[in-house]
């Protein structure tokens, strides 16, 4: 069944339903409890952001988690070394979500959190995780395609099923890659997720829109503005494990370019 949008139509990121976003469907489908396909990209972003931070320390970072949404697990990566986390998102219920996260966040990310803990700079973040989560996060209600007006603005940043799972327009995918990498720093370490031909998904009741896109064309909207030497991929997890409609996740870890 093609799901990409309702009666197979293209739909744009600004037609798509954003504020009937339902996050504690979204949370009770995909992340109530740790699955195999979040340990793993779990496992390969604490490494890319842990090796990068021994070799660079004592550097005040300021991070970006665009299209926040209610996976609170893209900030948890950037904790330990962040003076600040901007949660970016445009749907009003993820903003009261995000909000309320910050207050103390739910028990069923605890699980998440103790596996960034298996390398020592997460395990060494003295205090309450959730202290340190409410200090540094600012949520921000906003328009991703609103950051080609704040180049170069952070240091580091992530963005996880953002670009291909905001409508069926691959203009839009290739413009939503470009405007997460030209906000970050020249060499900003980063880490961005992708659902791999998706064909669109369901929030409880509510549908919305996908691009499909392979991991050939996720990687050439990477390299415009990252360091192709060092732009790593990772294909996750097996067809239609998370839900109908895909065939794998696409994790990229990389450097924004300098002078690009």
């Amino acid at each position: 069944m093609h799901l990409g949008s309702p009666g197979n139509l293209s739909q744009l990121n600004a037609e798509a339903p954003w504020d009937a976003f339902d996050p504690k469907a979204y949370v009770d489908h995909n992340y109530k409890s740790l699955i195999p396909e979040d340990r793993e990209i779990i496992s390969i972003v604490r490494a890319h952001f842990g090796d990068h931070f021994r070799a660079n320390p004592d550097r005040q970072v300021r991070g970006i988690d665009v299209g926040a949404g209610a996976n609170l697990y893209p900030a948890f990566s950037m904790l330990p070394w962040c003076e600040a986390i901007t949660l970016l998102d445009r749907a009003e219920p993820n903003i009261d979500y995000l909000t309320g996260q910050q207050l103390g966040y739910d028990p069923g990310w605890d699980e998440f959190w103790d596996l960034f803990r298996a390398d020592e700079a997460y395990a060494a973040l003295p205090g309450n995780p959730r202290d340190r989560f409410a200090e540094v996060t600012r949520v921000e209600k906003g328009d991703l395609f609103a950051l080609s007006r704040r180049r170069e603005n952070w240091s580091l940043g992530t963005m996880f099923f953002v670009a291909e799972s905001l409508s069926t327009s691959h203009e839009e995918f290739w413009q939503a890659v470009e405007c997460f990498l030209l906000a970050l720093t020249p060499g900003a370490p980063f880490a961005a997720a992708f659902m791999e031909h998706s064909e669109g998904y369901f929030v409880g009741d509510t549908h919305f829109p996908a691009c499909d896109v392979g991991e050939a064309e996720i990687r050439s909207a990477i390299e415009v503005h990252a360091e192709r030497q060092r732009l790593k991929t990772f294909t996750v997890g097996q067809p239609n494990a998370v839900r109908d409609g895909y065939t794998s996740m696409i994790v990229a870890c990389g450097f924004r370019a300098r002078g690009n």
